[in-house]
C-alpha cells in the first residue's frame, strides 16, 4: 500500500486536510475539477501536530477553522452540526441567504463520487490471429492433399498404360513362342521317325 501524506488546501474560512497516497487522489477527495498543486493552492503539510487527525481517518476531508487567536485541532467535517438558525428580528435588512452567505461561506456541494470507467471489452485479435492460422493450415493441407492425389491418379493412369502394353507384348511374345514351340516339336517328331 503507498505511503500516506497530508495535504491541505484552503476552502472558504476552513482549511481542508486530507490523507492520500497521491496529490491526483487528494484532489479526488476534495473534489477539486483543477490541479490546486499546480495553481499553489494545495500543499503537503508536515507539521506533526497537524497530520496526526487525518492520518487516523485516510480519503476523509477534515475541515479545520482557520481563526488567528484560536489554535483548532483538525476535526472530520462530518461530525460538525450546523448551528441552528436563530429567528430574524424584524430591523434585519438583508434577507437570510444574503447574511449566511456573508457570514460563512457555504461549501462547494459534494461532488458525485465518479464511476469508475468500465473495463474495456478484451479483444480478440490473438484468437482472430489463431483461427486465421487454423485455416490457413487447413487450406495448404488440402491443397497438397489435391496435388498428390493428382499424381496418384496420373501414376494410376501410367500403371494401367504400362499394365496394357505389356499385356500386349506378352500377348504377341507368347503367341510367337507357341508357334515356334509347334513346328519345332514336328520337326522332333520328324526327324524322329526317320
Amino acid at each position: 500500500m503507498p505511503k500516506l501524506k497530508v495535504f491541505r488546501t484552503p476552502i472558504g474560512f476552513h482549511d481542508a486536510y486530507v490523507a492520500a497516497p497521491s496529490q491526483k487522489a487528494a484532489l479526488e477527495a476534495w473534489g477539486a475539477d483543477a490541479n490546486l498543486f499546480a495553481r499553489g493552492i494545495a500543499e503537503v503539510v508536515t507539521d506533526t501536530d497537524l497530520i496526526e487527525v487525518p492520518l487516523q481517518t485516510p480519503g476523509k476531508v477534515i475541515r479545520v477553522l482557520r481563526k488567528a487567536d484560536e489554535a483548532s485541532e483538525p476535526t472530520p467535517a462530518r461530525s460538525k452540526r450546523p448551528k441552528a438558525r436563530q429567528s430574524r428580528s424584524p430591523e434585519t435588512t438583508a434577507p437570510p441567504r444574503r447574511r449566511a452567505a456573508k457570514a460563512t461561506p457555504a461549501p462547494p456541494p459534494p461532488k458525485a463520487e465518479k464511476k469508475p470507467k468500465p473495463n474495456p471489452r478484451p479483444s480478440r485479435d490473438a484468437l482472430d490471429k489463431a483461427e486465421e492460422a487454423l485455416a490457413s493450415e487447413d487450406e495448404a493441407y488440402a491443397e497438397a492433399d489435391r496435388v498428390l492425389r493428382n499424381k496418384e491418379q496420373a501414376i494410376k493412369e501410367e500403371r494401367r498404360k504400362l499394365r496394357q502394353a505389356h499385356d500386349r507384348v506378352i500377348e504377341k511374345l507368347t503367341s510367337r513362342r507357341d508357334k515356334l514351340k509347334a513346328d519345332y516339336l514336328r520337326r522332333i517328331e520328324a526327324w524322329a521317325s526317320e
